[in-house]
């Protein structure tokens, strides 16, 4: 990619075809990455202790705040903006790489601080063995997102999941050959080489260096605060690990982060592969509001219907979902894992309205909700934390319950979509979550706790599935819906893309 411009105007594209089809790549990597995933922890589950979790936790609740800054923001910047130039992508590239540089050198320098922090020493190697995952990781993100600007989603999604494959590939054999927690930190390193790697290959792009007067203060500027922002959420939604590990020990914080990371996979997976596309084709329809509304209301029903039974499913089965996945010698985390399950659905419903104001350019607004929000959580934290990880996850899902509705309201305002589109979007998908979870239930119930929980998982999640899919398609006639999204997109593009 040697092209001077890298512009979204006047090229002759099919927008929504493209959305559409990048929208379907994603929920379909983002579908085996969750398999993969799932399947990494189970296996690891097996032949690590909490102990070990809990060591690599404790260090990277600390220096996961230097992940916040890799991107420095800059890959929201490139992908944003309605037209960028190469010398502009030039320059953030060279910015991304120095941030990584100093990111790396400060994580292996905090390596003695956070051993004496936990009072663990073995922390000190942890520290500065993940250094490098930060230069590693900010090599490839200019690529990434000229990637994703393209609505190339195809070509990213097999790039992350085969970077991701060959990780939990390093990640199983370190551990059964007993390297203990060295298992939980090669993919760390791996994974992002491989992926940084895929993007340099994919787009053929090289950066040029830096030039004056390539015009970047709008895209350091918006980068800054799409990085302030990420940072007071990390803060905000990892207090929590770092109270734990201090006051609780690692075998606790095992028990929370396997939970913790279990129940994020959803979300994790959902923002992923709904996430990106709607902030790639948003940020082209920023100034069509009636084109944008649609769109957006159209991939937010998306969300909801896939988000709500994932909720139901989590709360119903917790034991048996710890029991499959992490084993027997995990079952301590298994109410620790129900107690977060509401956070499954608040984060399906107000995340996607994070992607709508920066693709609208309102980042200014997501991050006065992040300075609300941090606050709230951090002290939900502080009421729980003396009843240990149970008490920290009942304390923090009743947080973010309360805080929904004043979200939204906050979020939506002055924008082309209203509180009230959002809510008739939640209504029927949550009806029809109450009427599955009765159904569910009650085969619960009927199997007793004698059935292998294998067995009660897979019969009660297609007796939820299938009642859950036929009220809302059927009874609360939302199959109409459902066929239209893609007729509808296809139609509007070919009127107006």
């Amino acid at each position: 990619m040697t092209h001077k411009a890298l512009s979204a105007k006047g090229e002759p594209r099919n927008l929504k075809r493209e959305a559409i089809q990048s929208g379907v790549a994603r929920m379909v990597s983002q579908g085996v990455n969750l398999i993969l995933r799932v399947g990494y922890i189970a296996i690891l589950a097996r032949l690590l202790s909490p102990d070990d979790f809990g060591l690599v936790a404790m260090v990277v609740a600390l220096t996961g705040i230097f992940d916040v800054f890799t991107t420095a923001g800059l890959s929201s910047a490139t992908i944003q903006k309605h037209e960028i130039s190469f010398d502009q992508v030039s320059a953030l590239f060279w910015i991304n790489i120095l941030v990584g540089v100093f990111l790396a050198l400060l994580c292996a320098a905090s390596a003695y601080t956070i051993s004496a922090f936990y009072h663990e020493p073995r922390l000190l190697r942890i520290a500065i063995a993940v250094a490098p995952a930060f230069l590693l990781n900010a090599a490839g993100v200019q690529h990434a997102a000229l990637i994703e600007r393209d609505l190339r989603y195809v070509t990213l999604s097999a790039i992350e999941t085969g970077a991701l494959c060959v990780g939990i590939l390093s990640g199983v054999l370190l551990a059964l050959r007993g390297y203990g927690y060295w298992a939980l930190i090669a993919p760390t390193l791996i994974s992002p080489a491989i992926n940084s790697l895929g993007c340099w290959i994919a787009t053929g792009w090289i950066p040029g260096w830096p030039r004056r007067g390539a015009n970047i203060r709008s895209l350091l500027h918006f980068g800054g605060i799409v990085t302030l922002n990420n940072l007071v959420v990390y803060i905000g939604y990892n207090v929590e690990k770092v109270l734990l590990g201090r006051l609780w020990g690692a075998a606790s914080l095992g028990l929370y982060t396997r939970a913790f990371q279990l129940i994020g996979i959803p979300t994790a997976t959902i923002n992923s592969a709904v996430g990106a596309v709607l902030f790639s084709a948003l940020s082209r329809m920023q100034h069509d509001p009636a084109r944008l509304r649609n769109f957006y209301l159209k991939g937010y029903s998306i969300v909801i219907a896939v988000t709500v039974p994932i909720t139901m499913f989590s709360f119903l089965f917790a034991h048996e979902i710890i029991t499959v996945v992490l084993g027997s010698q995990w079952t301590g985390a298994a109410t620790i894992f129900r107690l977060l399950t509401p956070t499954i659905l608040v984060f399906g419903i107000i995340n996607p309205t994070y992607w709508l104001l920066i693709s609208t350019g309102k980042q200014k607004r997501s991050l006065y909700l992040a300075f609300a929000i941090a606050p709230l959580v951090i002290t939900s934290y502080c009421a729980g934390i003396s009843f240990g990880p149970e008490g920290v996850a009942l304390s923090y899902s009743t947080a973010l319950v309360l805080w929904l509705y004043p979200h939204l309201v906050w979020s939506l305002h002055g924008t082309p979509v209203s509180v009230g589109d959002l809510l008739r979007t939640i209504m029927r998908p949550w009806m029809a979550g109450i009427v599955a979870s009765v159904g569910a239930l009650a085969v619960q119930r009927y199997l007793g706790p004698e059935v292998p929980s294998l067995l009660r998982l897979a019969a009660g999640g297609l007796v939820l599935i299938s009642i859950y899919a036929f009220v809302l398609l059927f009874v609360l006639g939302q199959l109409k819906l459902f066929q239209d999204v893609l007729l509808g997109f296809r139609g509007e593009a070919r009127a107006g893309a």
